[in-house]
């Protein structure tokens, strides 16, 4: 009984918290010293132009991780409300970055990348999201419109006119090597319909605002990360990191591609 209040309880609050992050849209919106676009120009943010210079070098690390495929996370592991839109093991990911807080171990298992990461300014977000052939995530929206989402294309299906994403009625393609900026607060899905994995590198930064606005956003970010949802994901990565995370390292530190790549970094 205890634990089905809990989990009534902890729904109701999560309900609550997405009600109060989407009430402040328009305000965030206006307060915006960027566009505000469903799909904003790549070139909004400078960082975009390196991110796609390095592409090969963060390819190549994620190339390495899915040769270890069943040791990555499903994203409801690590978040357990991704279960509504994602409730098979059809959808992996390596997190580097969430909700501002870095990941050592992911970070360690991808240098490279996180050299990369660690040159763009106001990142919250940042993991490898694989989805399997024939993955669809329905139409869903993120939580709050203080942050821009970036894909980089990684690994595209070769029909790539059969992997897609619709943003706010718009349908969008990803292409390897090149960055997609979005708006994830508008209503978005996303369908591999080929027999190919399609990888991209998924980033949220926090969107350029007026002092208010953003003094508004640390505020709710503090409360954010007190909360149960935040603390459960957390822990629920750290899990992963203690278990199948050290067997990631291991397998990855045993592969003779990886141990000449990483030979000066033995974090990694």
């Amino acid at each position: 009984m205890r634990t089905q209040w809990n989990e009534v309880r902890r729904k109701a609050v999560g309900r609550l918290g997405e009600r109060i992050f989407r009430g402040t849209d328009e305000l965030f919106e206006r307060a915006s010293t960027i566009e505000t676009d469903a799909v904003p120009d790549p070139d909004t943010f400078a960082w975009t132009t390196r991110l796609e210079r390095d592409w090969r070098s963060i390819r190549r690390e994620a190339d390495d991780l899915l040769l270890h495929r069943p040791l990555l996370p499903t994203f409801q592991e690590i978040s357990r409300d991704q279960k509504r839109i994602s409730p098979d093991d059809r959808w992996r990911v390596l997190f580097l970055y969430g909700f501002g807080m870095r990941s050592e171990l992911g970070c360690a298992l991808c240098p490279e990348t996180a050299a990369v990461l660690d040159r763009i300014p106001e990142l919250e977000t940042a993991f490898f999201s694989v989805l399997a052939p024939g993955k669809h995530v329905p139409r869903h929206r993120g939580v709050s419109r203080a942050f821009v989402r970036c894909h980089l294309g990684l690994r595209v299906p070769s029909a790539a006119e059969r992997c897609r994403m619709e943003v706010d009625g718009e349908e969008l393609h990803w292409r390897e090597g090149e960055a997609l900026l979005f708006d994830d607060t508008r209503p978005h899905e996303v369908w591999n319909d080929t027999d190919e994995e399609r990888v991209v590198l998924l980033l949220d930064v926090r969107r350029p605002m007026r002092a208010d606005a953003r003094a508004l956003l640390s505020a709710m970010r503090a409360l954010l990360l007190r909360s149960r949802y935040v603390q459960e994901a957390v822990a629920n990565q750290r899990r992963w990191e203690r278990t199948r995370g050290r067997a990631l390292a291991r397998a990855l530190r045993g592969s003779s591609t990886i141990a000449e790549a990483h030979h000066d970094n033995p974090r990694a």
